[in-house]
C-alpha cells in the first residue's frame, strides 16, 4: 500500500466490498476496514438477491465478494476504525493497530438491529432456524400462511404488522413493555385483523414448531417472530467530523452519495433508504463512480 490511499472503505458488508471492487477495477489504492459485525453475516440464506435461485447465505456472499475484491488488488483489514479525523490533505483512520491515511473515505458502517431480550445463543439458534426474522421485505414470502407476530409498540411496529398481513391473515402484535398501544394504531390493526397482545414480550424459548415466548395473555408459540425494535445506525464516524445526519441518525447524502464533507461518502444502511443488499451494491456503485471521478478531477486518472 503506498502512503496515501486512493481510498478507505470503512465497513465490510455489501455496500463497502462492491464500492471497493468499482474502486479496485478503477485501478485505484483500496482498503477495506471490517471489524466482523455486519448484519449479513446472519443472513441464514437470502432469496431475494438476484442470481442465486436457491438462495444463499450471507456469510457466503461476503466471502465469494471478499474473493473478488482482493482478486483486483483490495486490501482487507479486520479491524474496527475508532476515529477519524480530517485535514486538508485527506483523511486518517485511527483504532487498534490501526493508522492509515486516505484521499477519500467511504462509510459503509450500516446499522446493528435492537433485539429482544433473548441469549446470544438462543438468539443465533432461532435466527438459523428461521424462527427469528428482521426483514419482512427480505422474507415475508417465507412466512406465507403462518402464525406469525409482530414485538413493538410504535408506528413502525403497526406498519410492520400491516405488510406481514399481504403474507398471512394470523399476525400478532406483542407489545415490548406494559405500555398500550396508542389509540389510532390500536383502532388501524383491529381493523386489519392483527391481535395485539400486552407485554412486556421475554422468556424465549425454541419449541420443536416453533418459538414461543411469554406475555400479559400466558405463554404463546409462534411460527416466527419479528422483532420491531428500531436500530442503532453507525454514523458516529461521520457524525464526529460535522457530518450532516437525518434526525435518526442516518448520514445525508446527495444523489452520488457524497457527504456534507469533501471526501467523505457514505453508502448502504447508514444512508435512510431500503435496507435491503441490492440497494446497498446499488448505492455504492454510484458512491465509488464519484470518488472515482472526483479525485480524478483533482488529480488526472492516466496510464
Amino acid at each position: 500500500m503506498s502512503d496515501q490511499l486512493d481510498c478507505l472503505v470503512i465497513g465490510g458488508g455489501p455496500a463497502g466490498l462492491t464500492a471497493a471492487i468499482y474502486l479496485a477495477r478503477f485501478h485505484l489504492s483500496v482498503t477495506v476496514m471490517d471489524a466482523g459485525h455486519g448484519r449479513a453475516l446472519q443472513i441464514p440464506c437470502t432469496h431475494n438477491h438476484a442470481g442465486f435461485p436457491e438462495g444463499i447465505s450471507g456469510r457466503e456472499l461476503l466471502s465469494r465478494m471478499r474473493s473478488q475484491a482482493i482478486r483486483y488488488g483490495t486490501w482487507i483489514v479486520d479491524r474496527r476504525v475508532e476515529a477519524l479525523t480530517h485535514d486538508g490533505s485527506g483523511f486518517g483512520a485511527h483504532g487498534r493497530d490501526v493508522d492509515i491515511k486516505a484521499r477519500s473515505v467511504l462509510l459503509a458502517t450500516g446499522v446493528t438491529n435492537r433485539r429482544p431480550p433473548i441469549a446470544d445463543a438462543l438468539h443465533a439458534e432461532a435466527l438459523m432456524l428461521g424462527r427469528l426474522r428482521y426483514c419482512p421485505v427480505c422474507d415475508g414470502y417465507e412466512v406465507t400462511g403462518q402464525n406469525v407476530a409482530v414485538i413493538g409498540s410504535d408506528a413502525g411496529a403497526a406498519n410492520e404488522c400491516e405488510f406481514l398481513r399481504s403474507y398471512t391473515a394470523r399476525v400478532s402484535l406483542v407489545l415490548d413493555g406494559t405500555e398500550g398501544l396508542a389509540a389510532p394504531l390500536n383502532e388501524r390493526l383491529a381493523g386489519l385483523g392483527v391481535r395485539i397482545i400486552g407485554g412486556p414480550a421475554q422468556d424465549f424459548r425454541l419449541e420443536e414448531d416453533g418459538l414461543s415466548l411469554s406475555s400479559a395473555a400466558g405463554r404463546l408459540r409462534f411460527d416466527t417472530v419479528y422483532p420491531a425494535l428500531g436500530s442503532v445506525v453507525h454514523s458516529d464516524l461521520a457524525t464526529a467530523l460535522g457530518a450532516a445526519v437525518t434526525d435518526d441518525g442516518c448520514i445525508q447524502v446527495d444523489r452520488h452519495q457524497r457527504t456534507s464533507i469533501a471526501g467523505l461518502y457514505a453508502a448502504g444502511d447508514v444512508v435512510i433508504g431500503l435496507d435491503q443488499i441490492s440497494h446497498a451494491m446499488g448505492q455504492a456503485g454510484v458512491a465509488a463512480t464519484a470518488i472515482r471521478n472526483d479525485l480524478a478531477a483533482s488529480r488526472p486518472q492516466l496510464r
